[in-house]
């Protein structure tokens, strides 16, 4: 600690919530709803993470299937009806039946962000990285923040880890599973825009068509990973948005050595990358598809999109099973019901569905941090193997989860020094249910 004694303190906080993305941003409105003081903080200069930076579409809202069927609402459903106020947002199935995805124009989500997290009363934070984390006798005292203003401090009762990459946990010394390490991890993805698309033609190309052009156009010298991947409709009249690029996330050397995409030789590379797979799936659409003739690559993604990186370990730890079986859980604060979507090295994407009409809960166990004793975890980093993370990491339930993990962490701050393990489940289960949260499979509606 001697290092940080002359460095600037931000003062204390009841809650700090790390990491403003679609669950971190969700979790510091929930914790200043409960009446904790709270700070929110952000790399970016905006919030929102992948829901803003990368993506344009919240999958997770409903169940697959013939008869799709709403399985969160609450706080994540606020932020879809003020974005309804800013502009056109579209309902539109998704490409491999993986439920209805709410499709928006992601600058107008950075304001429904930005308003929503201001008007609960949370400080916000941007252009800030957490640095280093100070630790005594498992509780989180202090953490180290770079800013443009140099190096700060900041303390708080209770903190959550909403970085995605389980930042604060690493920093910390807490336990988690480096994608990777026991099975494959899933690959990142640059999304990119195309103007001046001719919808009506695009629309008569089936799927299974457009694969078989994008298999030929590599036979052919493309440079394209990938061969299943998609475009979709967006709220703008001629343009189109994508999930087609594909990149390794953790790669082996040849001694075996583990090297994961948060290496920052490797992330760096990776976006550059990203970028330059984007402008040759561009060229493929402009000059193989059908109503892309006179498309104009308008914009890619502000960073590359990751899926998963650190998985922290919790009180519980989701699995396979536990997703596909639709099991429940005495604790759950949510539900999923989208398929096992993993997107792995090479060219497809494995895909394992629940029974329709099922869903998993979400246990608050998976959002307690097993080594630690104030701090909750949310999003993609949460408990879960590599098969229930790429279910359960949709961004519906990352937002439920968000809910979930404030509400516990306002609490603790509140009521029990901190400890968040202090905070009965049934209490955070009351709160959420009179919120509207969506918790069990009898709250499910058409």
């Amino acid at each position: 600690m001697s290092t940080w004694s002359s460095n600037s303190s931000l003062g204390h906080y009841d809650v700090v919530v790390v990491g403003a993305g679609s669950a971190g941003s969700i979790a510091a409105i929930a914790a200043s709803r409960q009446g904790s003081k709270v700070l929110l903080v952000e790399k970016l200069p905006f919030l929102g993470g992948n829901s803003t930076a990368v993506l344009d579409t919240f999958y997770g809202f409903y169940s697959p299937g013939s008869r799709p069927r709403r399985v969160v609402a609450s706080i994540p459903q606020e932020v879809v009806t003020r974005l309804s106020t800013l502009g056109p947002v579209i309902e539109r199935p998704n490409t491999y039946g993986a439920g209805t995805g709410v499709t928006y124009i992601a600058d107008h989500l950075k304001v429904v962000w930005d308003n929503l997290v201001t008007e609960s009363g949370t400080d916000v934070l941007l252009h800030s990285s957490l640095q280093d984390v100070e630790v005594r006798d498992g509780s989180v005292r202090t953490l180290l923040l770079a800013t443009k203003g140099g190096l700060r401090t900041v303390t708080a009762t209770t903190f959550v880890d909403a970085s995605g990459d389980g930042d604060l946990c690493h920093f910390a010394g807490f336990g988690f599973e480096l994608a990777g390490e026991f099975s494959a991890a899933q690959t990142l993805t640059a999304t990119f825009r195309m103007i001046n698309v001719d919808l009506d033609s695009r629309e008569r190309l089936t799927k299974e068509r457009l694969h078989e052009l994008m298999a030929q156009a590599a036979k052919e010298g493309y440079e394209l990973p990938r061969r299943d991947g998609s475009d979709h409709v967006t709220p703008i009249d001629g343009m189109t948005a994508t999930v087609m690029t594909r990149l390794d996330s953790t790669i082996r050397d040849g001694s075996g050595q583990l090297h994961s995409i948060l290496e920052p030789k490797r992330l760096t590379s990776a976006e550059i990358e990203g970028r330059h797979q984007s402008l040759e799936y561009a060229r493929f659409l402009i000059e193989r598809v059908p109503g892309y003739e006179r498309a104009s690559l308008v914009g890619m993604s502000t960073q590359i999109g990751l899926r998963e990186t650190r998985r922290v370990f919790g009180d519980y730890r989701l699995t396979r099973d536990d997703v596909l079986n639709g099991q429940q859980f005495d604790d759950q604060i949510g539900l999923c019901a989208a398929p096992i979507e993993d997107h792995h090295s090479g060219d497809g994407t494995t895909w394992a569905y629940l029974p329709e009409g099922s869903a998993v809960g979400i246990p608050l166990r998976t959002l307690i941090v097993r080594d630690a004793q104030n701090v909750m975890v949310a999003g993609r980093c949460f408990s879960a193997s590599h098969d229930a993370q790429a279910s359960v990491r949709s961004m519906a339930q990352t937002m439920a989860m968000g809910q979930a993990a404030g509400t516990a962490a306002g609490l603790a701050s509140l009521t029990a020094n901190g400890d968040v393990r202090s905070v009965p489940a049934l209490n955070v289960r009351r709160i959420l249910r009179r919120a509207g949260a969506i918790l069990d499979a009898d709250d499910v509606t058409e």
